[in-house]
C-alpha cells in the first residue's frame, strides 16, 4: 500500500503536466522557415521570387540563378537578439539570448555558350550551392506565478495520509537550442531573352534539444506541512530530410518580373530521444525527499512538411531601383507523422492546423554604387485559434556598397509574436504561460565575383 500511495504521489503532478514539445508541436516547429540569408535578402525581408540574382534567393526560387549575370561567392555572418516576456498569473518575467553564427556560404556559376544575336536559344546555364539555416531553436526563459491549483496533493503516508490541497506558486523554464540547416543545390538557364528555369536539390538537418524544470510548492490549509515538487524533462529530436524545388520568372515586359515556385514537402527521418521524468518531492510531514526517473527512451519516425508554393512580381525602375512582393502559401494541415501510432496526432493536425499565407514587400534603391534598402513581412500563424497577435510581422533595413569584384552588404530584420505555452495541458484550471517574442537580426555578408 505504501509503494502504490508512493507512485501516486510522485505521478500524480508529472500525469497532469507536459513540459517538453509534443509531436504536433515538433512537426510545426521542424516546418516553420524564417527569414535567413544574405543581407541583401534580409534587407528586403526575402521578396525575392521574381528577381533572382542573390545567392539566397536561389532557395525561394531557383530560376534565380539564371539572373546572375558572373559567377559570384558568399558568406555570411549573423548577430541575433532574441527577447522574450513570458507572463503568468499577473507576473512577468524578461529574458535575452544573443547568439551570433555563421549564417550562409554559397556560390554560383555562370556559363554562357557562344551563340549569335539572333539566337533564339539556351542563353546561359548556371550551377548553384548555398548552405543556410532555415531555423534556429537558441532561447532560454523563465516564469513564476500562482495558479492556486495544487497538482502535487497526497503525501506517501498510509498510516495519516495527508492532502495538500493550496499551491504556493509554480516555477517554469525552457531552454533549447539546435537548428535546421539547409544545403541547395540548384542548375538552372536562361532562354531567350526572358525566360528563366530552374531546378533545386535540397538537403535538410534539423537538431533541436529541450530542457525544461518545472517546480512546485504546495501546502495543507489543515496545518502547516507543505511540499517542494520538481521534475525535469528533457528532448533530443535529431532528422535528415530532402526536398526538391522548381520554378520560373518571366519578363513580360523590359520593367516587369513574375516569378513561380514550387517546393515540394520536405520527407524526414526523425531520431528522438527522450527523458519523460526526473521528478523530486519533499514532503514536511514525513520529512523526506522521494524521487522516481522514467529513464530514457529512443524513438524513430517520420514526418512529411507541407508543401509551397510561391507566387512573384517585381517592378524595375531602370538603372534606379526595384520594388518586389511575393506570395507564400503553406497548409500546416498536411503535416504528417509516420511510421508510428501518430493517428491521434494527424488527426490533430486535420483538425487544429490552417492553410498560411505569407507576404513579403522588398525594396531596393541604387545611388551610384551604393544601395539603400527596405521590407515588410507578415506570415499568419498556423493554428486555427490563433488571436491576431499570434501572427508573425515585422520590418527590415539595410545598405550595401560596390567596390567592384567584392561587395559588401549589411542589414538588420525584426520581427515579432506572441504565443501561448501550456504545461499543465490536463488542467484546464490552470492557465497557459504568454509568451513575447521579439527577434532582431544583423546580418553581414561578403560577396566576391570569381
Amino acid at each position: 500500500m505504501k509503494n502504490l500511495l508512493l507512485l501516486i504521489a510522485l505521478c500524480a503532478g508529472f500525469i497532469g503536466f507536459a513540459q517538453t514539445l509534443s509531436y504536433n508541436d515538433i512537426g510545426v516547429l521542424i516546418t516553420n522557415e524564417k527569414i535567413d540569408g544574405t543581407a541583401r535578402f534580409n534587407a528586403m525581408s526575402g521578396a525575392f521570387g521574381s528577381l533572382g540574382g542573390d545567392i539566397t534567393a536561389i532557395e525561394s526560387n531557383p530560376a534565380g540563378a539564371a539572373v546572375f549575370l558572373n559567377s559570384e561567392v558568399a558568406m555570411s555572418l549573423n548577430f541575433n537578439g532574441i527577447d522574450t516576456k513570458a507572463s503568468y498569473y499577473g507576473v512577468t518575467s524578461n529574458s535575452n539570448t544573443n547568439p551570433v553564427r555563421f549564417a550562409q556560404a554559397g556560390g554560383v556559376f555562370v556559363f554562357k555558350p557562344n551563340y549569335s544575336a539572333n539566337n533564339d536559344g539556351w542563353r546561359k546555364f548556371a550551377f548553384a550551392f548555398d548552405y543556410s539555416t532555415a531555423n534556429e531553436f537558441e532561447n532560454f526563459w523563465s516564469v513564476i506565478g500562482n495558479s492556486n491549483y495544487p497538482t502535487w496533493t497526497v503525501d506517501p503516508n498510509d498510516d495519516n495520509p495527508l492532502y495538500y490541497d493550496s499551491s504556493d506558486g509554480q516555477y517554469f523554464e525552457n531552454s533549447t537550442s539546435g537548428r535546421t540547416n539547409k544545403y541547395t543545390f540548384t542548375v538552372a538557364s536562361q532562354y531567350k531573352n526572358n525566360l528563366y528555369i530552374g531546378a533545386s536539390l535540397i538537403s535538410y538537418n534539423a537538431d533541436y534539444y529541450q530542457l525544461t524544470l518545472l517546480e512546485e510548492n504546495n501546502y495543507s490549509s489543515l496545518n502547516n506541512d507543505f511540499l517542494e515538487a520538481s521534475s525535469i524533462q528533457e528532448l533530443s529530436t535529431y532528422g535528415n530530410g530532402f526536398s526538391f524545388n522548381l520554378g520560373l520568372i518571366a519578363k513580360p515586359s523590359k520593367n516587369t518580373r513574375i516569378g513561380l515556385a514550387y517546393q515540394s514537402p520536405v520527407w524526414y527521418n526523425m531520431d528522438e530521444t527522450f527523458l519523460e521524468y526526473d521528478t523530486e518531492v519533499y514532503y514536511s510531514n514525513v520529512g523526506q525527499t522521494y524521487s522516481d526517473y522514467s529513464g530514457v527512451s529512443n524513438f524513430y519516425y517520420n514526418l512529411r512538411t507541407p508543401s509551397k508554393v510561391t507566387g512573384s512580381f517585381a517592378y524595375i525602375f531602370d538603372k534606379y531601383g526595384l520594388l518586389s512582393i511575393d506570395y507564400i502559401y503553406k497548409n500546416y494541415s498536411k503535416i504528417e507523422l509516420r511510421n508510428g501510432p501518430f493517428g491521434g496526432e494527424n488527426q490533430a493536425f486535420r483538425n487544429n492546423m490552417n492553410g498560411v499565407s505569407e507576404v513579403r514587400v522588398g525594396t531596393e534603391w541604387r545611388i551610384k554604387k551604393a544601395s539603400v534598402r527596405g521590407g515588410y513581412h507578415f506570415e499568419q500563424s498556423p493554428y486555427k485559434d490563433a488571436i491576431s497577435s499570434d501572427n508573425l510581422e515585422g520590418w527590415s533595413a539595410g545598405l550595401g556598397y560596390n567596390f567592384g569584384m567584392v561587395k559588401f552588404d549589411l542589414s538588420y530584420l525584426q520581427s515579432s509574436k506572441t504565443a501561448p505555452y501550456n504545461f499543465y495541458p490536463n488542467y484546464p484550471e490552470v492557465n497557459s504561460v504568454e509568451l513575447d517574442f521579439k527577434t532582431s537580426k544583423v546580418t553581414a555578408t561578403l560577396i566576391i565575383s570569381i
